[in-house]
């Protein structure tokens, strides 16, 4: 009886520890929520090319990003707004798949593109100069849409504070 008792008192004080373990945790794993916009390349021959991009405003949601995603449509992506104009770095640390990165000034063109972004890559990617906005989309969609620098992003968040400046 005395061994039974001891081997309960121990997986007691287990489970209290991974318990406490895990609610201590709950933060580093809870995943930011990000709304969903509209947004249209518009290319210099004037194809139009629609997505639905989760909005990164907040440095939290900036922070996490397209971290640890398996997957993600081709017609999906991610609008990173950064509420400046500055020179930005990203990295792929913790994202699993290779992303084109289109790097956006406050008028709504592309400055400068990143294409094929290697996945879990720790190598600093720059903007080449300052921008207000960073999409991403799933590594190919620049190469398969023909999208170039100088090609208009139009959607809400970057028409209505184009406005507001």
């Amino acid at each position: 009886m005395r061994h039974s008792a001891r081997n309960f008192g121990f997986a007691r004080l287990v489970s209290a520890l991974l318990a406490l373990f895990l609610c201590l945790s709950l933060p580093a794993f809870a995943q930011e929520k990000f709304d969903i916009q509209p947004l249209t390349i518009v290319t210099k021959d004037g194809k139009s090319h629609a997505f639905a991009v989760e909005l990164a405003v907040t440095p939290r949601q900036r922070e996490q990003g397209l971290m640890n995603r398996q997957e993600m449509a081709d017609d999906k992506g991610m609008l990173f707004a950064f509420g400046e104009t500055r020179q930005v770095f990203m990295w792929m640390k913790n994202t699993y798949i290779p992303l084109d990165m289109l790097f956006i000034g406050k008028d709504g063109k592309v400055r400068a593109i990143k294409e094929n972004a290697e996945p879990l890559s720790e190598a600093i990617i720059d903007s080449q100069g300052p921008i207000d906005y960073v999409l991403e989309l799933t590594g190919g969609t620049v190469k398969r849409l023909g999208i170039r620098s100088g090609n208009r992003v139009q959607n809400e968040l970057i028409d209505s504070l184009r406005k507001a400046k």
